[in-house]
């Protein structure tokens, strides 16, 4: 068995690609002597990257997101002996200055103009909003591009302002965090015990595109959700599986998730 396919024996058969890119990033540190950046990851993502760095000798890795709990952060692997800084990262915290008297933006108007902007989903990060103010992260070598093509959010006129890192604010949604035990790590199931809705609800929220998997829509309510997956469902907020605890005597699943729901369902 090679080395890859002892890895990804561990992992789900849709995340082979990106096991065999952490695994580019290994070798560039361990041939080349010196950190290796990433672009932002998700926390499942981080997870595989984490579970491959610490198999190696010699070899560590941290990320950075702007807050210690942010949900899409870069990763730097370097050797044993780098002590990184900061400014590693290369991070840079952006404002929208908008007319905060006459007009409100929301955090789905924000993603769909960054998205839209021709760039991969992967070179900003998280967008936080505390009151009227809205911020994201975004790689510091992106700053000209962000600030020229970004000059309107929906209809409402804006433009971007560099701010230090110190500057960032605390989003006002917080995760809720429970211990709870389920039959299986079905996305149905899930769904169905985190938001508390029917199991045929749920079907139909999956199956018509209403489910995002780690920001990619999925319509299999039988996939199995893993360790840092993130879900989205549209109505109802988003959770995230945090940790797997083992099972009980009766065969169920421990597990630790947390939720942000929706106030309207």
């Amino acid at each position: 068995m090679t080395d890859l396919e002892n890895i990804t024996q561990h992992f789900r058969p849709d995340e082979a690609n990106f096991i065999e890119q952490v695994q580019g990033w290994v070798r560039q540190v361990a041939d080349e002597y010196r950190p290796v950046l990433t672009h932002f990851l998700n926390p499942r993502q981080r997870f595989i990257a984490q579970t491959i760095v610490n198999r190696e000798d010699g070899m560590r890795q941290a990320s950075r997101g702007g807050l210690p709990n942010a949900e899409m952060q870069r990763m730097l692997i370097y050797p044993d002996y780098y002590v990184f800084v900061e400014a590693d990262f290369h991070l840079q915290l952006m404002e929208i200055v908008y007319p905060t008297k006459f007009a409100d933006i929301h955090h789905n108007q924000i993603l769909g103009t960054l998205v839209n902007q021709g760039i991969e989903r992967n070179v900003f990060g998280d967008i936080l909003g505390a009151n009227e103010t809205w911020q994201f992260l975004i790689e510091d070598k992106m700053v000209d591009y962000f600030s020229l093509q970004v000059d309107r959010i929906g209809n409402i006129k804006v433009h971007l302002m560099p701010h230090a890192m110190a500057d960032i604010v605390q989003p006002e949604v917080d995760w809720v965090q429970t211990q709870t035990t389920i039959a299986s790590l079905r996305i149905d199931v899930i769904i169905s015990t985190a938001f508390n809705i029917s199991r045929s609800r749920v079907k139909t929220l999956v199956e018509g595109g209403a489910v995002r998997l780690n920001w990619t829509e999925i319509i299999k309510p039988d996939y199995e959700l893993a360790t840092g997956d993130m879900l989205s469902v549209r109505g109802f907020g988003r959770m995230r599986l945090v940790e797997l605890e083992g099972t009980t005597k009766k065969d169920k699943l421990r597990v630790v998730m947390e939720t942000i729901q929706n106030n309207k369902k």
